[in-house]
């Protein structure tokens, strides 16, 4: 059996789109499963919309996923990897008037009207049509059989000749296509079900040079989420471009495992795996045929579970990083507290970037106060008696520990006759602004004795 080579042939044209990601991991996956070849080829040749910060943004969303190449242009843009390159199309004209030239020697291309077109070998005859409102030259030919890995048996018709190359003497897309897959000796060619279209005309080009086509697997499109609307997913939707989940700190191993669930199925009901096991697991004949519809709250939950199950060390690490970018006084705070606070928030987010509104109480004394919350605490019971007595019970209560917090605030309602929770929301309401958040205790300890009693008294002095 040949070895198998599989490629990602994305455009510097834009944004780096999740059904890219998805299409260049399901390459990715393929040839780590079965020992084959990644290959990264860069179609830059439409000089008008590429851009190097594009190209730059293909390169640094691959290596934020973890998708490694073992094939095309080094990351930094210096020189590349692998024996058949340029692996950028603007790089290979010669190659491309080569192969022009090979289908114009054997009769199966001809130029008209200053393009080339590629000859469809069978019957000619000429018919009117409606659409085009002219007469047009078909061939009757036999149907184009494609064994589609995931789609299975495909039939599709080619009754016309087709440009290979333009007027201005540039190559077309299907024509480059298939040219760069026999000199990179691709064996399987997996993309978006889209593409599946065109893969008639390639299949007769393959013929015309006389080269056995590779095998196809046309994966499912991504859809909106029914809250989006219909269709496929767009560059214009949320959630749509990789660089959106970068800037939110999300973690790169849940977004891939996500998306390797989009289209695909490891046989069983698990949804949580390690890169290891979907590796291991991964084949073409598991990926599903129906499209795969976008749920971006099923991709918060994925990137939370993630985030619980990480080591404090990482997680903090990760918290650092994005308070460092951040206008707060998180990035100046002592290493001890800031990981105390950051290990407090961990299990109640979904992702990194939560932290801010989470845990902003906790570094500055100008916090907002949220009026809905406000309305609500202080119409019921009599809140401002509660924080007077809290306040008169703080001096002599014990901070060392979360238990040790609780005991106090339990103690001083017990001897009023209430209980713990008719202190708890109002305090929480005056040291955070808010009636979210780890537990008071856990805030109380970690405030310190000085500054919540300066928090509940400069709340119950503006509560009048």
């Amino acid at each position: 059996m040949a070895p198998v080579r599989v490629r990602f042939a994305p455009s510097p044209t834009g944004f780096f789109h999740i059904g890219s990601a998805r299409t260049a991991l399901f390459n990715w996956l393929y040839a780590r499963h079965t020992g084959g070849t990644f290959i990264l080829r860069i179609e830059d040749t439409d000089q008008a919309r590429n851009s190097e910060d594009f190209l730059r943004l293909i390169y640094d969303s691959l290596a934020w996923l973890g998708l490694d190449w073992d094939e095309g242009p080094n990351p930094d843009g210096a020189g590349e990897r692998g024996n058949h390159g340029p692996y950028r199309q603007s790089q290979r004209s010669a190659i491309y008037q080569k192969y022009k030239q090979q289908l114009l020697d054997s009769g199966r291309a001809y130029e008209r009207d200053g393009a080339i077109w590629f000859k469809l070998l069978g019957e000619r005859y000429k018919v009117f049509d409606d659409h085009r409102k002219k007469e047009v030259e078909k061939v009757k030919t036999a149907p184009v059989v494609i064994d589609d890995q995931i789609r299975g048996r495909v039939e599709r018709q080619e009754d016309e000749d087709f440009v290979i190359f333009r007027s201005d003497g540039n190559p077309v897309f299907h024509f480059v296509n298939v040219v760069d897959d026999i000199e990179m000796k691709v064996s399987h060619i997996i993309r978006g079900e889209d593409h599946l279209s065109n893969t008639s005309k390639h299949v007769r080009l393959y013929e015309g040079f006389g080269v056995a086509a590779p095998k196809f697997a046309h994966i499912p499109l991504i859809l909106k989420s029914p809250e989006m609307g219909q269709g496929k997913m767009s560059k214009r939707d949320k959630g749509a471009l990789i660089e959106e989940y970068q800037q939110r700190h999300f973690l790169p191993e849940a977004l891939v495992n996500y998306l390797a669930l989009l289209g695909w199925n490891p046989g069983d009901d698990r949804e949580k795996m390690p890169i290891t096991e979907i590796v291991r697991l991964f084949d073409l004949p598991a990926v599903n045929q129906s499209n795969a519809k976008f749920d971006g709250k099923k991709l918060a939950n994925m990137n939370m579970v993630y985030l619980l199950e990480q080591p404090a060390d990482r997680f903090v690490a990760l918290a650092r990083d994005y308070f460092a970018k951040q206008p707060t006084g998180a990035a100046s705070m002592a290493n001890a507290a800031f990981r105390e606070v950051m290990l407090l928030a961990q299990p109640k987010i979904k992702s990194i970037d939560e932290l801010g509104a989470y845990t902003g109480y906790f570094f500055t004394e100008d916090f907002a106060i949220d009026a809905k919350v406000k309305e609500k605490v202080m119409a019921k019971g009599d809140p401002k008696a509660r924080l007077a007595e809290l306040l008169a019970a703080l001096p002599a209560m014990d901070f060392s520990s979360d238990a040790a917090v609780e005991a106090g605030i339990k103690a001083l309602a017990e001897g009023k006759g209430l209980g713990f929770g008719d202190y708890q929301a109002v305090a929480r309401l005056a040291v955070s602004g808010t009636n979210a958040g780890p537990s008071i205790t856990s805030i109380f300890r970690v405030l310190g004795k000085d500054r919540v009693q300066a928090r509940l008294q400069r709340f119950l002095a503006s509560a009048g």
